[in-house]
C-alpha cells in the first residue's frame, strides 16, 4: 500500500525530506504557511507528484500514514496536536534517513559547542592515514542527512550534529559513537521544561549498546550523573583534570589515556570551551586510531568554525572575533573566558527574559568597554553601568562596529558575542555574524 507522507515546513530539511519520501514512492504533502510558490525546486517537485499547500487545517492529515515536520516547529501548532490524537507518528527528516546508515556513526549533541566539536572531530578523522573512506558532516550544522546518506557505504564515516529540536521527534538514535558536550538551560521556550530538554538531550545514548562508546563532559556532577544511564562504554573527558580514563588536561598538556597529545596553548582556537571540545575530539579521534601526532598537527591549525569564536582579522591593531552564534549566556561567558586582553563586546538581541545580572562577574573580569543593540541592548547597558564599564547602544550590529573601534585601542579584542538569539532584527544568527564582518572589511576599506 503507498504510504502518505505529510511534510510540514519547507525549510531545507522539509525539501529533503519531500525527496527522500519519493524515493520510497511515497505520496507526499508539503504545507507550508509562508510557502515562495516561486521557488523552482516546488514547481520540479509539483512535477513529481508533491502537492503543496499553505494551508495547515486538520483535514490534511485524511489517511496520512506519517507527518515529518521541520525541527524548529513545536508541538503546540494545531495540526500537530490533531496528529497527536490520531496517533499519526511525528518526526523529522534525521529519523527517517537515519534508517539508512550504514557505517560509522558520529552524533554529537549539547547545549554549546556542539558544531565546533563536530567539525573537529571532521577534521581529525579525515587525517587517518592509508584511508580513503569518506567522512561526511550532516544534520543541524547545515546538510540534512537525507541528502547525503543514499551515498554513504558500510566503510564511510557520518557525524552529525543533532539539536534538541531533531532529537524530540526521533524515536530511534542509535550512533556507535555519541558526544554529549554539555547541558545548560536553553530553549525552554520550546521545551516544556528543563527535565524535558535534559531527556531529551539524554536520548542520544538511550539506545546504545556495550558496543558503542558515550563521550561525555565529566565537569559538571548532573552529567555525570547522566552518564550512569547508558548501556555504552563512558569515555569522559575533563578541562579540570577529574578523570584520566578518558581525554583530560594536566600541566597544560592535552591526554587521552596517559598518552600526551599536544599543549593545550597550541589549540588555535582560543577560550577553555574550545579545549573540552578539543578533547571530546580527540576522545573519538584516539577511539578510531588516529595518530597522536595527527591530532595535535590538525588541532594546532583548526581556527575555528564561522560565526563560533571565529577569527576574523586584525583591525588597526584590534583582534576582532565573529561569535554571533553566542545566543545564550553561557556561550557569552565562554568566549569571554578566552581571552586574557581587554575585550570590547557588541552583545544584544532577543529578550527571551534571561536574567542578564549573571553576566555581572564576566564583565568585570574581561570587558573594557561595551556596545549594545536589539532589545536586550538596555538590559545589558544596566549591567555595564552598574560596574562603571564605559558603554554605548546603537541601532544594530553594523552600527557597532565604528563605535567599538572607538572604544577600543591597539592590541584589544573586540569580540561579537551577542548572549541572545538574533531573531529580533536578523532571520538567523548566520546573518548576523556576516552583517558583522561586512561592517568589519568596511572599516578596512576592503
Amino acid at each position: 500500500m503507498t504510504k502518505r507522507v505529510l511534510v510540514i515546513g519547507f525549510a531545507r530539511s522539509g525539501a529533503a525530506a519531500a525527496q527522500m519520501m519519493l524515493r520510497q514512492e511515497a505520496q507526499v504533502t508539503v504545507s507550508d504557511n509562508n510557502l515562495d510558490w516561486t521557488n523552482p525546486l516546488v514547481k520540479q517537485l509539483e512535477a513529481k507528484g508533491v502537492q503543496f499547500t499553505t494551508e495547515q487545517d486538520a483535514t490534511l492529515l485524511d489517511q496520512v500514514d506519517l507527518v515529518i515536520k521541520n525541527p524548529g516547529i513545536p508541538h503546540s501548532i494545531p495540526i500537530l496536536q490533531a496528529a497527536e490524537k490520531l496517533n499519526i507518528p511525528i518526526e523529522v527528516e534525521v529519523a527517517e534517513a537515519q534508517k539508512y546508515i550504514q557505517g560509522n556513526w558520529v552524533a554529537v549533541t549539547g547545549s554549546n559547542g556542539k558544531t565546533t566539536t563536530t567539525e573537529m572531530i571532521a577534521a581529525l578523522l579525515r587525517t587517518k592515514p592509508d584511508d580513503d573512506t569518506k567522512v561526511v558532516v550532516a544534520g543541524n550544522i547545515g546538510v540534512p542527512v537525507s541528502e547525503v546518506v543514499q551515498d554513504l557505504t558500510a566503510h564511510d564515516t557520518l557525524i552529525t550534529e543533532l539539536s534538541s529540536f531533531q532529537l524530540f521527534d526521533m524515536p530511534i538514535v542509535n550512533p556507535h559513537f555519541a558526544v554529549l558536550t554539555n547541558i545548560f538551560s536553553s530553549h525552554l521556550n520550546w521545551h516544556r521544561d528543563r527535565a524535558e530538554y535534559v531527556e531529551t538531550k539524554m536520548k542520544i545514548t538511550r539506545q546504545q549498546t556495550a558496543d558503542d562508546y558515550f563521550i561525555v563532559n565529566w565537569d559538571n556532577d548532573e552529567w555525570m550523573e547522566l552518564a550512569q544511564t547508558t548501556q555504552a562504554q563512558v569515555v569522559p573527558y575533563s578541562r579540570l583534570n577529574r578523570i584520566q580514563t578518558g581525554a583530560y588536561m594536566q600541566d597544560g598538556w592535552l591526554y587521552f589515556r596517559q598518552e600526551a597529545i599536544m599543549p593545550a596553548a597550541k589549540l588555535a582556537v582560543p577560550g577553555e570551551h574550545n579545549i573540552e571540545n578539543a578533547l571530546a575530539a580527540i576522545a573519538v579521534a584516539r577511539l578510531n586510531e588516529v595518530p597522536a601526532t595527527l591530532i595535535a598537527q590538525k588541532l594546532s591549525h583548526f581556527t575555528g568554525v564561522e560565526h563560533r569564536l571565529q577569527y576574523v582579522t586584525e583591525l588597526a591593531g584590534r583582534k576582532v572575533y565573529n561569535d554571533s552564534k553566542a545566543t545564550d549566556i553561557e556561550a557569552t561567558q565562554k568566549a569571554l573566558s578566552g581571552f586574557e586582553q581587554n575585550v570590547v563586546l557588541l552583545a544584544g538581541g532577543l529578550d527571551r527574559g534571561d536574567d542578564l545580572s549573571r553576566l555581572l562577574p564576566d564583565f568585570k573580569a574581561h570587558v573594557k568597554a561595551l556596545v549594545t543593540f536589539g532589545q536586550t541592548g538596555p538590559k545589558l547597558a544596566k549591567v555595564a553601568q552598574d560596574l562603571g564599564i564605559p558603554h554605548q547602544t546603537t541601532q544594530d550590529v553594523v552600527t557597532a562596529v565604528p563605535v567599538a573601534l572607538a572604544l577600543s585601542q591597539q592590541d584589544d579584542v573586540i569580540l561579537l558575542s551577542p548572549a541572545a538569539a538574533s531573531w529580533d532584527q536578523y532571520h538567523t544568527f548566520e546573518e548576523r555574524g556576516d552583517r558583522f564582518m561586512a561592517a568589519i572589511r568596511a572599516q578596512k576599506g576592503e
